[in-house]
């Protein structure tokens, strides 16, 4: 990671590990592969059915090869966590999106997947979504600092009813106010809801929002870590918390606020504590990590589709 790897060593890298059985990881982040590089990962993900982690985050990777990358991952069974946070996107259009929906609808393999800085609007949320209501393997979903609202978490919060698989959600550094807290407060409380942890830091929510919040930790069967610093922590929420922490109900080492009091009043203070990752684990025995399955039927039709695509992209290097 962070070293100085461009789109000449990406491609080296790509055709070594296209017959390798015994790399689980690579991880790439910080290095500028850009688009050329980005485009060699994906073709060798058509041939390397060992590869379960791949981390490409801030690597300037441009449309085509973020969708390149996903158009992939509709084929490959073999991954279990991605991270393609802060690319080079300069349409506003995210059909990026479109592509990650559809290839949710159908992936069952993958467990993590990590979309931060992505530009992403409340359109790319309802999007998403889509595919997400289908899926049954994605456990942790990453969209800090993007530009959701209140609209995006609308769609979350209704994804989230149906949705039997998605443990942790990290909204941070987005923009979804009281609104979007008081869908996200619902759609935690409801029966079917099989969310564990929840990150809402930095998304300007008020009391209103906060205490909605805190009392969907207090109800749900399932929920058992927030975290809200970087929002409006008046009195009533830092009650609020205090009271939920003092009970037992949200422990204090998965929650990033602790209670003190000077004069009487009560005050949060910041803990450096964030959510779990990752949600599998890699070792030699393959613990914890989904069975390696052949490729789909349609296999066949990914790889023709994704050849078409960088086909009329322009593949040459």
């Amino acid at each position: 990671m962070f070293n100085d790897i461009q789109a000449n060593g990406a491609q080296v890298l790509a055709s070594s590990l296209q017959g390798n059985s015994t790399l689980l990881s690579l991880r790439l982040s910080g290095n500028k592969i850009g688009r050329g590089g980005g485009l060699e990962l994906a073709s060798m993900l058509q041939e390397n059915c060992a590869l379960q982690e791949l981390e490409v985050a801030d690597c300037d990777l441009d449309t085509s090869s973020i969708i390149a990358l996903i158009i992939m991952l509709k084929k490959n069974k073999a991954l279990c966590s991605v991270d393609i946070s802060r690319p080079l996107l300069f349409s506003h259009q995210e059909e990026w999106a479109v592509h990650c929906s559809k290839m949710l609808a159908v992936n069952s393999s993958l467990m993590e997947l990590h979309l931060g800085r992505m530009g992403m609007t409340d359109t790319g949320i309802e999007q998403l979504t889509e595919g997400l209501g289908r899926n049954n393997s994605l456990r942790y979903l990453d969209l800090c600092s993007n530009r959701v609202t209140r609209d995006g978490a609308f769609h979350l919060a209704m994804m989230l009813k149906q949705n039997r698989a998605l443990e942790i959600l990290d909204l941070s550094s987005n923009q979804i106010g009281d609104g979007g807290a008081g869908y996200l407060s619902k759609a935690i409380t409801c029966p079917r809801s099989t969310l564990k942890e929840l990150s809402v830091c930095r998304n300007n929510i008020t009391s209103e929002g906060l205490l909605l919040l805190a009392q969907a930790v207090k109800s749900s069967s399932t929920l058992t870590h927030m975290y809200i610093w970087g929002n409006h922590l008046e009195d009533p929420v830092c009650q609020a918390f205090k009271e939920l922490i003092s009970s037992g109900r949200l422990h204090p080492e998965q929650t990033d606020v602790s209670p003190y009091e000077v004069d009487g009043h009560v005050f949060l203070a910041e803990v450096f504590q964030s959510l779990r990752k990752p949600v599998y684990n890699i070792d030699c025995n393959g613990t914890d990590v989904p069975t390696k399955t052949a490729a789909s039927p349609d296999s066949t039709a990914h790889h023709g589709q994704l050849k078409d695509y960088l086909n009329c992209k322009d593949l040459s290097l």
